[in-house]
């Protein structure tokens, strides 16, 4: 993909908790986002939270140059608070005012905590793109306090942004209704994978392939894994359930999940996981399911349909959106339906081939990151600079 504009721009990246991580969508997208803006000739930063790691990473890869990750990318770490629920408000503050500085021709805001500083760099003459990953405030981990200030910044994000990026349909028809907003709908993408067999996850887990469903999520209230864990508790089988994620300020909730998870041998809680075994358990997974009450665009259920495995997913709009007829569906909250969907697809072999067999071209097919960048690019330099 050729760059068509004229000067390479200095983009600051503003949202994100650490990368590069796997600890949320808003990291992959911004890391995907980042490394392939790079690989076009622009200069990135990246702004990190402090106290966010999934693993110890060195970010000085260039002797001499603390904090450059390549000659393209600089991660910059914003101190902030450990509390969660007022870690996105401090940082937002901090990382825009430092950037003030950054001597950048555009800032890209992700989620709608940081938007809340957004009206500030318009203030100083300075492009400003946000992509609103999901509707933050809807979600059961935060406080009043904290649920206002998200939507505070989705107020500021309507009002502010020079260009609005939305994941979902009806996200950009709830934009227009609440604000009469026009946004620009962009999804996430996925690029075709290589399965791997399994042999990190049998020496760890026990897992042969084909004998587990798995979820791969923070393990957050919004994400509904107590409605999989009862229905799940109800079926007769020997296929296993693992749930691979961490806490993200919900220790109530991580808790409630621990303990349910105790009740049945067949549940593994296997904490955040990368690499070769993430590959492994998306490569080697009977169904792969997200029973979320709510969700942006969810990378994991890209990755695992591009893996060809057959889906179990709520059917919210974000869901129905992506998979269409390619995956089975239930009702969102519905346990009983959960329930019935599972035994459904452990007792139609075919119907669950079927599903496999499809799954990998579809969303491939239909899901781009370079067409994403391409896009986002467009919005960078104003977006009747080209035609696309």
């Amino acid at each position: 993909m050729e760059n068509k504009g004229n000067n390479k721009l200095h983009i600051a990246m503003i949202g994100q908790k650490r990368v590069p991580s796997r600890e949320g969508g808003v990291e992959i997208v911004v890391w995907e986002l980042a490394t392939r803006l790079r690989d076009r000739g622009y200069e990135i930063d990246c702004y990190n939270r402090s106290g966010y790691h999934v693993s110890a990473r060195n970010y000085d890869h260039i002797p001499g140059k603390r904090g450059v990750y390549d000659e393209k990318i600089r991660i910059i770490t914003v101190p902030t608070l450990r509390n969660g629920k007022l870690n996105a408000i401090i940082y937002s503050v901090l990382a825009t005012i430092r950037a003030l500085f950054g001597h950048y021709d555009v800032i890209h805001f992700h989620a709608e905590g940081p938007c809340l500083m957004i009206w500030l760099p318009r203030l100083f003459g300075i492009r400003v793109i946000a992509t609103i990953h999901g509707l933050d405030w809807q979600r059961a981990k935060w406080g009043n306090f904290a649920s206002r200030m998200l939507k505070n910044g989705e107020k500021m994000a309507a009002k502010h942004a020079d260009e609005l990026i939305v994941l979902s349909k009806s996200m950009q028809d709830y934009f227009m209704e609440q604000y009469g907003r026009k946004t620009w709908y962009i999804p996430n993408g996925i690029s075709r994978p290589v399965k791997r067999e399994p042999e990190i996850i049998t020496q760890k887990y026990g897992l042969y392939g084909e004998d587990y469903f798995l979820t791969l999520s923070r393990i957050v209230p919004e994400k509904g894994l107590h409605y999989l864990l009862e229905a799940f508790r109800n079926i007769q089988t020997d296929k296993k359930l693992v749930i691979a994620g961490g806490s993200s300020n919900a220790v109530e909730y991580m808790d409630l999940i621990k303990k349910m998870a105790l009740e049945d041998k067949r549940v593994i809680l296997t904490d955040f996981v990368h690499g070769e075994e993430l590959e492994e358990l998306l490569s080697n997974a009977y169904v792969y399911c997200l029973p979320s009450d709510i969700e942006g665009m969810s990378i994991s259920l890209l990755e695992a349909m591009s893996y060809g495995r057959c889906c179990l997913v709520s059917n919210i709009p974000e869901n129905a959106e992506v998979v269409a007829e390619h995956a089975v569906m239930f009702q969102h909250g519905n346990r009983d339906d959960l329930q019935k969907k599972i035994e459904l697809i452990l007792n139609n072999e075919n119907l669950h081939m079927e599903y496999e067999n499809q799954a990998s071209d579809y969303i491939c097919k239909k899901y781009s990151w370079d067409k994403m960048v391409k896009e986002t690019e467009r919005l960078y330099y104003g977006e009747n600079r080209w035609d696309s």
